[in-house]
């Protein structure tokens, strides 16, 4: 079987190692020297000055909204994981959907002026499979304003905007760590700022507002991490470079077999370096995916239909027009992607691709 991504796996005796250390110390959470080094080289790996290490990407979406005390309207994009859209609404605020730029598949900063009322309080934006949205064009946006803007980065380990990290960007951006991603701490997820003021009161946050045993700070969650988590990402962090250049390698080759096929391709943010996190195709219907996707699969091959549905299409929000979204959002798949993906699994993928297009 070949499903759409494998979580990176180091050396198992590197991971026991520190995990004996866990058991020596029996220190298993809240704030212990695993988390602490794990922040300690994540901001020396990403040239980041301030970051909090948290249980997961959308905790750390939750944690952004509240710290910047949102209410009201958020703009936001309707083509991103669930998370982006229900955390907006799990805090009380109400998603606005601007429609997405059929190039870049991130929010179309020409539209959000038109979304902007007076109770407007943010933009929340994705950069969309790691590729960086119009930065700049939404910082002025914001600035004209008076909005914040947070960052849903979840894809974004190791891509660059002009040289610098791309979660330098907004008020806050946050991450995700899952195992899905090509860094993980197993489960995990974290916020960046440029703001320290902001970042101590997101620390407070993520463990239940304690500024002392029995002082607290304002209101806050269970937001930590654990030591086994930590663990796993410094081993993880280690190998990251071979990581990052694995995926490149992989997604060139994909781009070599389908350089001549009928589909499209997200086009990256110039002066990006990108992670090259996954490797989404867009097909000329509906209709095709669903034949590409049913042939694959009998193959034991298991793409994803990533982004899909358009999250503007959710139960519990107002529906509104997003015409490019529902397009992709219908005609795009996510294939195989991992370290240990094959050439020969590769090849494979590309061939039932080429020849399910041939008798379309």
């Amino acid at each position: 079987m070949i499903p759409v991504t494998k979580p990176f796996l180091p050396p198992k005796e590197e991971y026991i190692e520190l995990l004996e250390g866990i058991w020596e110390r029996n220190w298993l959470t809240n704030n212990g020297p695993l988390v602490n080094e794990l922040e300690i080289q994540l901001k020396k790996y990403l040239k980041v000055q301030h970051l909090l290490y948290l249980g997961n990407g959308t905790i750390a979406l939750q944690i952004a909204i509240k710290a910047l005390d949102l209410k009201g309207e958020i703009i936001t994009t309707p083509f991103s994981y669930v998370a982006t859209t229900s955390s907006i609404v799990w805090e009380g605020c109400k998603p606005v959907f601007v429609d997405i730029d059929q190039d870049s598949f991130n929010i179309d900063p020409s539209k959000i002026e038109s979304a902007i009322t007076s109770k407007t309080s943010a933009i929340l934006a994705t950069h969309c499979f790691g590729n960086p949205c119009a930065v700049e064009e939404i910082d002025l946006i914001a600035k004209k304003h008076s909005l914040k803007v947070i960052y849903d980065a979840a894809h974004c380990f190791g891509t660059q905007y002009k040289g610098e990290s791309i979660f330098k960007w907004g008020d806050i951006s946050t991450t995700s760590f899952h195992a899905t991603k090509l860094f993980h701490t197993i489960e995990g997820g974290a916020v960046f700022t440029q703001d320290a003021t902001l970042l101590k009161k997101m620390a407070y946050m993520r463990n239940f507002g304690h500024a002392g045993p029995e002082k607290f700070n304002g209101v806050g969650i269970n937001g930590k991490n654990s030591e086994f988590h930590a663990a796993m990402g410094l081993i993880v962090l280690k190998n990251i470079e071979q990581i990052l250049a694995s995926r490149k390698t992989k997604s060139e080759l994909y781009d070599h077999y389908l350089n001549k096929a009928s589909v499209l391709k997200q086009i990256i943010q110039p002066g990006a370096f990108y992670n090259y996190s996954y490797y989404p195709v867009v097909f000329e219907s509906e209709k095709i995916l669903e034949r590409v996707k049913e042939n694959l699969e009998k193959s034991e091959v298991f793409p994803r239909r990533y982004f899909y549905p358009s999250l503007n299409s959710l139960s519990y929000v107002d529906m509104s027009e997003t015409p490019i979204s529902d397009s992709i959002s219908s005609r795009i798949l996510c294939l195989p992607l991992y370290h240990t993906l094959s050439e020969y699994e590769q090849t494979l993928i590309c061939r039932k691709i080429l020849r399910t297009l041939r008798y379309k």
